[in-house]
């Protein structure tokens, strides 16, 4: 039986559901957007409902297993399941370690089963098997036709409310499974407390404390039903509880008003509702029950399909920064990977600006808005630059204050190094908030205290006990023998202290400039000119032995790499690398074996994070990301384009597998916007763009400041990869870079494109891009 048919024939929404979404005709910059792509393979994305950057993601999760089994559901959801186990409200996008999904519900008929069952034996438990031609998504929306349950489930979200919409079979009674012990990254101990409380027929609160990622993580949140309860029954599935204390009122589940402990359940019943559908509203909040509840407000009535209408708007006004002509599948990946990069950092704050910050207190924000959720090692790279383009100056704004004030409220005095729901997990290297503002400042943005925020970035920057930082400041690296990924520390260190640097010289702070222009050339210290790479050194001064260029493993010399990712990152300074190298042509040689190298699929199977492998170039990871465009420094601009369409090709596609690796918080997504655009941040702060190639026929980008500045490619095509000439407003561009205010300014970058490399443009030092020290 067709269920869509059966349950609900003259919706225009089931017309939607029954027909496949490729079928409609892309004319908005959401319809263009496939939200599926990312879901399968190690992509990690979601394909659930959101608002850009909203605080509920509210998406399926299809398993949710032991934390050690847990990295392809990272997401919750992975497009080769073929079963629902409910509809959670909190989801990371893209990344390569996990939590959250919180507060589950799962609609159901007939028998209450209290445990989710198996995925490989149908009706074990409350999941629900159920086919992808039932499933359809589009920013802001999801629905899908649960089989095994027989219900028809639609979700759209505001910023801090997910609404959900079920249909019923006709004559069935309405159900709901509320499961508080579901949790992605899941192990026996994670949950420390929940609570669940009946307020009243249609509200019910609670809350959750977690050990996960971020430990002590507190969520609260209201839930609000458009019919009356006509029964419940609350449990708590703890065993060998030591001691219980004294009993409550009321003899059975049925009669408890609230319940508390660390495993949590709820079976909801609403009747038999006249028009089959029931719809839930769910607010979270960091802070309390009660700040849950004044969330709710955001969304006010019952109307699915205005809220459904918002969201969309929302999302087409937000990529609608970007205008795009393209042929259909580049113009699908592009979107999408706008789409991707306006997720994350998400906003983690109250109507009524409170938030629950690193210190795990309630904070006010007064006069921006709070977020959370910052990939820093990943987003600084890219995604962070893309936003100061496409979206409002208030909302980068917003970013930089959310990392400003939680270093104020850090028990440690330092940035977030990788916070989500205001609290710090010390995932990854680095102090990469600090090129975050940095950038930001560079490029003008106003809205901040620099003073105050150029203590933050010196502050973590000077903290000895991170990281190895009270060794890298005595001996300008991080010894392996005292402290793992030395190597990978200390050139991330050096990128990052070099955007004080530039900061501090713009704000006429001499002294602070001259210290961190200094350590930013510590970089030198770890490579070795000798092999050509990147090296751990001992507190002795000597390079640990034995070297082998192509080891990894997680500890070792280089975070999530080996010397064939990592020789190559000190972005802020190429012509150093250069140097080091013996010159332009052996970086162009160095490179060139990076790509053409032929390498054993099994060296590096055993770490999950290199993927996307050309050679020993691993697209799915980020110190990858800015090596195709250093050719450009050595003065052959014609090699990135090459490179550049040989990464695209084989790690982008329109499928769910369309990522070669985690999205990482949008990094890969936004990477990819860059490129098709035909200009990437290789050094943010340094107010440059490195010019690749484009790859679409034409992107308008619609500026913060009202301007508009106009990418075409003359004469694009499969054979045509090479730039023969540019031009910015009608003259020869010379450079084979981009001024960030050339961009700001508006105007119109042509690239005319032909099928043989033009080996003369971007030849000149002259026409480089900027490096710290001379070429």
């Amino acid at each position: 039986m067709n269920a869509i048919k059966s349950f609900f024939p003259a919706s225009a929404l089931a017309l939607a559901l029954a027909i496949p979404a490729a079928s409609f005709a892309q004319t908005t910059p959401a319809q263009a957007v496939d939200v599926f792509i990312g879901t399968g393979g190690d992509g990690h994305t979601f394909p659930g409902a959101t608002r850009p950057f909203g605080m509920v993601q509210l998406s399926p999760d299809t398993q949710v297993r032991p934390f050690r089994q847990s990295y392809p559901w990272a997401s919750g959801y992975r497009y080769d399941d073929d079963s629902i186990l409910g509809f959670s409200h909190t989801h990371f996008s893209g990344s390569g370690h996990s939590d959250l999904g919180d507060v589950l519900l799962m609609p159901y008929t007939g028998e209450t089963k209290w445990e989710p069952g198996y995925p490989e034996r149908p009706f074990s438990g409350y999941r629900s098997r159920f086919s992808h031609k039932d499933e359809r998504a589009e920013p802001g929306y999801y629905a899908v036709r649960l089989s095994d349950n027989e219900v028809d489930v639609e979700l759209t979200a505001s910023e801090r409310v997910g609404l959900h919409r079920y249909r019923y079979a006709k004559g069935a009674e309405a159900k709901v499974m509320l499961d508080l012990r579901s949790s992605i990254y899941d192990y026996a101990a994670k949950n420390l407390w929940s609570r669940l409380r009946v307020r009243d027929n249609t509200l019910i609160t609670g809350m959750r404390e977690t050990r996960g990622w971020a430990a002590g993580r507190q969520l609260y949140f209201a839930i609000q039903f458009s019919h009356p309860l006509t029964a419940r029954e609350l449990r708590n599935f703890e065993r060998d509880i030591e001691y219980k204390g004294f009993a409550g009122p009321g003899s059975g589940p049925g009669d408890k008003a609230m319940v508390e402990g660390k495993s949590l359940a709820a079976s909801l019943m609403f009747g038999v509702p006249a028009d089959g559908q029931l719809e839930i509203k769910v607010a979270i909040s960091g802070v309390s029950e009660e700040g849950a509840i004044a969330n709710l407000a955001e969304m006010p009535g019952w109307d699915f399909d205005a809220e459904r209408a918002k969201a969309s708007a929302a999302w087409n006004e937000a990529l609608g920064a970007v205008a795009i002509e393209a042929a259909p599948d580049m113009r699908k990946m592009v979107y999408t990977a706008l789409y991707h990069s306006m997720l994350a950092p998400s906003l983690y704050m109250d109507r009524d600006g409170r938030y629950r910050g690193p210190d795990n207190e309630v904070h006010q924000a007064k006069g921006f808005r709070y977020h959370s959720t910052f990939s820093l090692w990943d987003t600084y790279r890219a995604l962070h630059p893309l936003l100061t383009l496409i979206q409002p100056e208030q909302r980068n704004v917003d970013f930089v204050r959310s990392l400003i004030e939680s270093q104020k409220a850090s028990p440690y005095g330092i940035l977030p190094v990788w916070q989500f729901n205001g609290l710090e997990t010390w995932c990854m290297i680095g102090y990469h908030a600090v090129p975050v503002i940095a950038d930001a400042y560079m490029k003008g943005l106003k809205g901040f205290d620099a003073d105050e925020a150029l203590k933050a970035m010196t502050s973590s920057a000077e903290y000895g006990p991170y990281g190895g930082l009270q060794y890298y400041m005595k001996l300008g690296y991080v010894p392996i023998d005292l402290e793992p990924e030395a190597a990978s520390k200390t050139v991330e260190y050096a990128f990052d202290d070099w955007t004080i640097a530039r900061m501090a010289e713009k704000m006429g702070k001499k002294d602070i400039a001259a210290r961190y222009y200094q350590r930013a050339q510590n970089y030198r210290n770890s490579f070795d000119v000798k092999t050509g790479f990147l090296r751990a050194k001992k507190s002795d001064g000597t390079f640990r032995e034995p070297f082998n260029p192509v080891l990894s493993n997680f500890g070792s010399d280089y975070t999530e790499g080996s010397a064939w990712q990592y020789s190559w990152y000190m972005p802020h300074d190429n012509a150093g690398l250069i140097k080091m190298l013996g010159g332009d042509k052996a970086l162009q040689d160095k490179i060139d074996m990076v790509f053409d190298a032929k390498v054993d699929e099994n060296v590096y199977a055993h770490m999950e994070d290199i993927s996307g492998l050309i050679g020993h170039y691993a697209h799915g990871n980020e110190p990858s990301h800015h090596v195709a465009y250093l050719y450009n420094y050595a003065g052959a601009p014609w090699k990135t384009q090459a490179r550049l369409t040989q990464v695209v090709a084989s790690q982008y596609n329109t499928t769910p597998a369309g990522l070669s690796g985690n999205d990482d918080l949008g990094q890969m997504s936004a990477w990819l916007a860059f490129t098709a655009l035909g200009f990437y941040p290789v050094a943010p702060g340094s107010n440059e763009y490195v010019i690749g190639r484009p790859f679409m026929d034409k992107a308008v980008l619609n500026l913060p400041n009202g301007k508009r500045f106009t990418i075409r490619a003359v004469g694009l095509s499969k054979e045509n990869i090479y730039v023969a000439g540019v031009t910015l407003n009608g003259k020869p561009l010379a450079q084979s870079f981009l001024r960030h205010e050339q961009i700001t300014a508006g105007g119109e970058l042509v690239f005319t494109m032909a099928s043989q490399p033009n080996a003369e443009w971007g030849k000149a030092v002259t026409a480089r891009p900027y490096t710290q020290t001379a070429y």
